[in-house]
């Protein structure tokens, strides 16, 4: 028997309540799919209709991980919407502005640029272009 004293019961099953907890918390922290952080496109893809994108404004496109503006001279620009603080998906466009959703950071959607931290580096600018009436972005568009 050794010398150290045994957990009692109920330290145990505190333990054991408190562990989804924490896997929750880092869940949240997490990027998800796959243990990494959710991909952007890798290489172009059709976003939507170009018309979705109005001048001075933008849109998220959340299942390719990307936010679309467009200039008040028609010009595109694209960027990752992972957060590059956390690598959570940023799931909220507020006019131009990207919230992410695990710790409140605020990106400037029509320069990638922190407009609020935790976050500290502007997120990642991926080419846009209109083809056939519809954004494409990614590498190579």
């Amino acid at each position: 028997m050794s010398g150290r004293p045994s957990a009692s019961r109920r330290t145990v099953l505190r333990g054991a309540a408190l562990t989804p907890v924490a896997g929750l918390g880092l869940a949240a922290c997490s990027g998800g799919g796959g243990g990494g952080t959710p991909a952007t496109p890798t290489a172009p893809v059709v976003l939507g209709a170009a018309s979705e994108v109005s001048k001075g404004g933008a849109e998220l496109y959340e299942d390719h991980n990307v936010v679309v503006s467009r200039a008040g001279d028609g010009s595109l620009k694209a960027f990752s919407s992972i957060c590059t603080h956390a690598g959570c998906a940023i799931n909220k466009l507020q006019g131009t502005t990207l919230v992410c959703p695990c710790h409140g950071s605020e990106f400037d959607a029509e320069t990638g640029k922190v407009l609020r931290a935790p976050a500290t580096v502007p997120l990642h600018a991926l080419s846009v272009e209109e083809q056939n009436g519809n954004i494409v972005a990614g590498p190579g568009a």
